[in-house]
């Protein structure tokens, strides 16, 4: 007994700072914000875009901060999040930020993210589908949404001539994506459509973000013929299964409202936005002028979605509600 008492005594507490109490899934905040972001540059509202563009990098700085100390304080609280797929969010944050700023004009900086969602990428990836099971929540399709974020800021920095052997790997991960959609689609519990938290929408943002990937291909001048024919096709059966997915989870929210705040909430703002952005880039890539006005109409559905959200959260970390 007195050797167990010791034993107690000695073990290390955990640590109780700021970074140890946010969750892996808080990386979502900086991908909706980010997206939302990107659509409002899309539709020429740069002062919006701007605005977000600051808080979405601020985010990240924050939650980098957080993943370091994670690191170095509290190593095995960082090896049992990586292995969980909402790790990956921290890939996907990274890739959408960087998309924004190679709009933005910042191109070194956008490389620098690739950079770094590269290297993190295979061994976040790598450590979540070691855990995978079956009949898995709407995180699971952050497999490919990871990757396909990817593509997509390979394909952004290639179209900003930062390098055309950008392409390749853009269209290597955007296959990848597509595989592990079909993977996730397998494990996806179909019950959380009715039931979920908020990260259920992320089975059409992962469709909504491939299909971004596809546009940014599809735009790519050096492809003509039946390259080019084959990714416009593929591209608008992306984003046809994305918006049918759209309507059966709005259906299902409406049948079965969840009003209460949820960090998991963030991860129904990124697909709302996600889908929009992709609607309108693929407007462009494709030809297909009709889908601009509705890609519009989208987006400010996804600005409001992110205000009740941020509002919600504001009034959470105030006490004005409760989680």
């Amino acid at each position: 007994m007195n050797q167990t008492a010791s034993t107690a005594t000695t073990e290390p507490a955990a640590p109780t700072g700021w970074w140890a109490r946010l969750p892996p899934a808080a990386g979502s905040a900086v991908m909706a914000t980010g997206i939302v972001s990107v659509g409002l540059h899309l539709v020429h509202q740069d002062l919006l875009s701007e605005v977000l563009l600051v808080v979405a990098a601020a985010v990240w700085v924050l939650l980098a901060v957080a993943f370091a100390l994670t690191f170095l304080r509290d190593r095995r609280r960082w090896v049992a999040n990586a292995d969980t797929p909402p790790a990956l969010t921290a890939v996907a944050a990274t890739t959408v930020l960087g998309t924004r700023l190679s709009l933005f004009g910042w191109q070194t900086t956008a490389a620098v993210l690739l950079a770094i969602a590269a290297v993190a990428w295979p061994g976040l990836l790598a450590a979540v589908l070691r855990h995978w099971q079956h009949h898995l929540p709407g995180v699971a399709f952050l497999v490919c949404v990871a990757t396909q974020g990817l593509a997509v800021l390979s394909g952004t920095l290639a179209l900003a001539h930062r390098g055309d052997w950008l392409v390749r790997p853009c269209l290597a991960t955007f296959v990848l994506g597509l595989a592990l959609y079909v993977a996730a689609l397998t494990r996806f519990d179909l019950r959380q459509v009715d039931s979920g938290s908020g990260d259920q929408w992320i089975a059409a943002g992962a469709l909504a973000i491939s299909a971004l990937a596809g546009s940014k291909l599809t735009s790519w001048p050096h492809w003509t013929g039946a390259p080019h024919a084959t990714l416009r096709v593929v591209t608008l059966v992306l984003l046809a299964l994305n918006l049918a997915w759209y309507v059966v989870l709005l259906v299902a929210e409406i049948r079965h409202p969840r009003l209460h705040y949820n960090i998991r909430r963030w991860a129904t703002v990124f697909p709302l936005g996600m889908t929009a952005v992709a609607t309108l880039s693929t407007s462009t890539a494709a030809g297909v002028s009709w889908l601009h006005p509705l890609g519009q109409v989208l987006l400010w559905i996804a600005c409001a979605a992110w205000l009740v959200t941020a509002a919600l959260l504001a009034a959470t970390m105030t006490g004005r509600v409760k989680d």
